[in-house]
């Protein structure tokens, strides 16, 4: 029996001190792990390569609970009671489930390195039911939520479309009130849906206001998919989280009853930003695993690997780039461990404005460090991780799977640029709410 392999693991879970986590948190966590060793890691790059992720797979982790600590925290206490669901593995009431719980989650989920597997279950489930529970009313929820919080249904984010990805103002799908006032008639496309080819609704964005209207023309939709008159969806070949189910979905004239309105006309853009702060935590928690399980596979292949008639852990060259990689990466967790720390401790209005642009940076942030964790073991994996068979044939894949963390929920160039122009407005309302409170 050998010790953890260095990088293998965040420091809480080498045994080493940390101010973060409660019983609670250790309890949840050795409860999950195991589950979602058998039910999903163990054969992660299978699923990967075939590129589906078998049905029976949802429906364990929906059994389990096991979807539902993917929602952002606090849970929906009140309708997970309704359901029955009192509690998460590891004996946690879903009253005390914080944003703790969240990044435990996240970071357990993607232990396997890759997005896809892990993405095919739950990026649907945690930001297309989102918008339901934080803005429908109360008849749109209990039209759906009651499938979809248990599994029997599932649900997706559309937001993306061939030509508006991170500028979301301008989407072109629009949404137009049938003369007889009873439905949306929806027309358009959407693009890089994940999940849409297995979803039954979407909480999609359309346009409401005329053309030109910017985002204050933006609402959001529960728009039926899965065999619905007037929807056709196809598959995506992508490059990597290719199990994930990514989507081509066009839509002809789909009736969509007005009753599926997610909030208010108009409010859309709101309600897609608000949701964006979740899906961007959720990814830096990921991504910054994928640069772990990278870092430590690269670090364990060094040290039995020879050349020059000695083990390369032995070349000042090599120890040199798992330093410099350890460092950025051992810095994005703890980064990452502070963000979630404080979503604990504030409200989620505080935390929409104090954070949300910091959230976009950590997520920006999460992918270089995966960029240069994947970087190191490439080039110390030599060869081998030019395959895609044998030693290096997680390295590959990891290699592919960078693109997939800069890239969705909002490319790394325009979030590094959101997040400083929201930290510039946020200055500049609290410096003119002091000088507006020094006049008093």
């Amino acid at each position: 029996m050998a010790a953890p392999i260095p990088f293998s693991e965040p420091s809480w879970l080498m045994g080493l001190p940390s101010p973060y986590y409660t019983d609670s948190h250790r309890r949840f966590q050795n409860a999950i792990r195991p589950f979602i060793q058998k039910h999903l890691l163990d054969r992660a790059v299978e699923w990967e390569k075939s590129g589906n992720v078998p049905e029976h797979v949802l429906q364990e982790f929906a059994n389990a609970n096991m979807l539902i600590p993917a929602l952002p925290a606090p849970l929906p206490v009140d309708w997970l009671r309704r359901l029955g669901i009192h509690e998460l593995l590891g004996g946690i009431k879903v009253e005390d489930f914080d944003y703790m719980h969240v990044l435990i989650y996240g970071d357990e989920m993607a232990r396997a390195g890759l997005s896809g597997p892990q993405g095919s279950l739950m990026t649907g489930f945690a930001f297309g039911v989102p918008p339901i529970l934080k803005f429908g009313n109360k008849q749109l929820q209990e039209k759906f939520l009651p499938e979809l919080l248990t599994g029997k249904k599932r649900s997706c984010i559309a937001i993306t479309e061939p030509d508006a990805g991170s500028d979301v103002a301008n989407i072109t799908t629009t949404a137009v009130k049938s003369p007889c006032g009873k439905y949306y008639i929806v027309n358009g496309t959407k693009k890089w849906i994940t999940n849409g080819i297995w979803t039954d609704y979407a909480s999609m964005a359309v346009r409401t206001g005329p053309p030109g209207s910017g985002a204050a023309g933006l609402s959001m939709l529960v728009v039926p998919l899965k065999n619905y008159p007037g929807v056709t969806m196809r598959r995506i070949k992508v490059t990597a989280s290719v199990a994930s189910g990514t989507t081509f979905i066009e839509l002809d004239d789909v009736k969509v009853p007005v009753e599926n309105l997610i909030g208010i006309e108009g409010m859309g853009m709101r309600y897609i930003m608000t949701n964006f702060n979740h899906e961007r935590l959720s990814i830096a928690v990921g991504a910054t695993r994928q640069a772990r399980v990278a870092l430590s596979a690269a670090f364990e292949y060094v040290m039995k690997r020879e050349a020059f008639g000695e083990p390369l852990m032995n070349q000042p060259v090599v120890r040199h780039r798992l330093a410099k990689a350890g460092g950025v990466l051992e810095s994005q967790w703890a980064w990452v461990e502070q963000f979630a720390y404080q979503m604990t401790q504030m409200t989620k209005e505080d935390a929409d404005r104090e954070l949300g642009g910091m959230t976009g940076l950590l997520k920006a942030q999460a992918g270089m460090v995966f960029r240069d964790c994947v970087d190191t073991a490439v080039l110390l994996f030599g060869g081998n991780s030019l395959t895609c068979s044998g030693q290096g044939e997680l390295i590959e894949m990891l290699y592919r799977d960078v693109l997939a963390a800069r890239i969705p929920g909002g490319s790394e160039d325009v979030l590094l640029d959101l997040a400083v122009r929201q930290l510039v407005r946020l200055y500049k309302a609290k410096t003119k709410a002091l000088q507006a409170k020094a006049k008093i």
